[in-house]
């Protein structure tokens, strides 16, 4: 049974969160705070529950804290995009979120309960309808208060999804098509 085990356990899992770590950036502000991604070398997308204020501050995981500015929030998608000075750190690589499957392994960074760049791991469930319309990504990774805005990964380490709140104790993302979208309709030269 533990080869089995061996054989299904992606070998490269801890090269993984070491990458999404480095990509998973605290913000703090009025109201509380989160988890972002940094998206572009400027930009940080998070939940627009977590970036409540006009300006919030950003911390890095290489303990860097620099106070970033709201480009554009969507209250209905809970979607936010923030702009960051240039830290010199490479950005997130993300995937096509409409090729994910049901069963798919995900991966998930944050900050839940003030514990910094935790991960978890699971499956991807379904992907039900969200209030917006769209549909979110559901899976059995544990969030908890400090994961919201933070990436869920595919077992390559790219972002597939932002997460957002947990369902019946399931994990809701929104799927990263959808943020490409917000972040193209607000930013120019950036998708």
């Amino acid at each position: 049974m533990s080869g089995l085990l061996a054989a299904e356990t992606p070998p490269h899992l801890a090269r993984i969160a070491d990458r999404l770590q480095q990509v998973t950036v605290e913000i703090s502000g009025p109201g509380g705070g989160g988890a972002g991604v940094l998206w572009a070398p400027d930009l940080v997308v998070t939940n627009a529950h977590v970036a409540r204020g006009s300006r919030v501050v950003v911390g890095f995981a290489d303990g860097r804290q620099v106070e970033a500015c709201l480009v554009a929030a969507d209250r209905r998608t809970d979607i936010a995009l923030l702009r960051v000075p240039r830290v010199g750190m490479a950005p997130a690589a993300s995937a096509d979120s409409d090729a994910l499957r049901v069963g798919a392994l995900v991966v998930a960074v944050g900050h839940p309960l003030g514990l910094r760049r935790t991960l978890t791991a699971g499956v991807v469930h379904g992907f039900p309808l969200s209030r917006s319309g769209g549909r979110w990504i559901q899976a059995d990774v544990r969030l908890a208060p400090g994961n919201s805005g933070g990436p869920l990964a595919d077992t390559t380490g790219r972002v597939v999804g932002i997460n957002t709140m947990i369902a019946g104790g399931l994990a809701l993302a929104i799927p990263v098509n959808d943020v490409r979208r917000f972040v193209a309709t607000n930013v120019t030269g950036v998708t």
